[in-house]
């Protein structure tokens, strides 16, 4: 990967938006460029927090397994979006592990090297401390969710979120590409796979929403939304 295209890309996060051309230069010089492929993990659980990641291309899920062995998707981090994060705050082990979910270009800087670099760049502390508290928020709502909803609330409440999030509105639809596998979603919602599908299936033949393996179409937010109320 060229050094100019590394650059570019960086400069595209919205994190670094504003900071001047030496930084830029600084932060380019201390990052790496890497492409993983579908499926390859980016890193595991136990491992030190000891690197920080920004996603350029692709998608990546952040899973966590527990003690039977089941897996739970905690996240899914987009183009554009920072994970590896909560490193700042800890010195100990990663508790979950990061997957690419497509090929993926990302960028990495270690953690030591970053925290030096936003200790020269105060407002991108102020950036960080406030993407850190947006993240530990929205684990709150998760949990909150998985507490308080049944199957089928949570499995709408996340199409709802994804297509807010990852949609393009066209007239009275919103549509989301790509989909997601009933697996995964299953792991999202603390659904079993069967139970997706069957929740998918039946709002789909109500007309809520059509789908398939490259694209979810929601025909009508607003009614969809009528069945969380």
């Amino acid at each position: 990967m060229a050094e100019k295209s590394k650059l570019w890309y960086l400069e595209n996060f919205n994190l670094f938006q504003g900071l001047n051309k030496s930084s830029m230069e600084k932060l380019n010089r201390i990052t790496s460029m890497k492409e993983f492929p579908k499926s390859q993990p980016i890193y595991f659980a136990k491992e030190p927090s000891d690197s920080i990641f920004f996603l350029k291309k692709g998608r990546v899920k952040l899973t966590r397994t527990s003690p039977d062995g089941k897996e739970m998707i905690l996240a899914l981090v987009n183009p554009g979006e920072v994970f590896g994060e909560l490193g700042v705050l800890d010195d100990g082990e990663r508790t979950d592990y990061a997957i690419a979910l497509d090929e993926c270009l990302i960028c990495a800087i270690s953690k030591d090297d970053f925290k030096r670099f936003v200790e020269e760049n105060p407002e991108l502390n102020r950036r960080i401390t406030k993407l850190i508290g947006f993240k530990l928020r929205k684990f709150s709502e998760r949990i909150e969710e998985l507490v308080f909803k049944d199957a089928q609330q949570r499995v709408v409440s996340f199409l709802l979120s994804l297509s807010k999030n990852y949609g393009k509105t066209i007239g009275e639809e919103i549509i989301v590409k790509p989909f997601l596998t009933h697996q995964d979603i299953a792991q999202l919602t603390a659904c079993s796979r069967q139970t997706v599908n069957s929740i998918l299936t039946d709002l789909r033949e109500q007309g809520y929403i059509k789908f398939d393996r490259r694209k979810l179409i929601i025909h009508d937010a607003g009614k969809l939304e009528s069945i969380l109320k």
